[in-house]
């Protein structure tokens, strides 16, 4: 047995075993860079997306709704989630985030996109019940940046969520 472990004593197998831990240790440090690398600004999206985004939530009859499935989701606070109605459609060029009742504000989907700037995201919510959205407004909302068609409750939350994650918070000084 004394034989045995004398072999293994020989300065190759000290050098060998020397490297090999050297490279599994910088192999291992090298994975932890880029696992922080990669998950790290998408956290600290989400963390300034729900702490400090304002969302803009164009409906009138189904605004209470939507207003609250945010926040019964537990992410969105209640003082981060603002009312806009037809009459105010300027003021939406101080959110980065619009989420739109189709039904209600179809007529208005020209104004909205103006007033919508290419880094903000645009959520349509169009429940399959109230009928669909007509290609002319489709082919409008597709030839923008950072939109999104929803037609189910259940996908709405992961879409905003998403588009938290895809678009950059940028203070607004208006």
């Amino acid at each position: 047995m004394e034989s045995f472990i004398d072999f293994f004593n020989h300065p190759f197998f000290i050098i060998v075993g020397g490297l090999s831990t050297l490279l599994a240790i910088i192999s291992v440090l090298y994975i932890v860079y880029l696992v922080m690398k990669g998950v790290l600004p998408v956290w600290y999206r989400i963390g300034i997306g729900l702490s400090k985004r304002k969302i803009a939530i164009l409906a009138e009859n189904s605004f209470n709704e939507l207003k609250n499935v945010l926040i019964d989701s537990k992410l969105f606070g209640e003082n981060n989630i603002d009312q806009i109605d037809k009459n105010s459609l300027s003021k939406l060029e101080s959110y980065t985030l619009i989420l739109v009742h189709w039904k209600e504000f179809e007529n208005e989907i020209k104004e909205i996109l103006r007033y919508k700037n290419d880094s903000d995201a645009l959520v349509v919510y169009a429940p399959r019940n109230e009928g669909t959205i007509p290609d002319k407004y489709i082919n409008k909302i597709n030839n923008e940046r950072n939109t999104v068609v929803v037609n189910f409750r259940g996908r709405l939350l992961n879409d905003i969520l998403t588009s938290m994650v895809t678009t950059i918070y940028a203070k607004r000084k208006y």
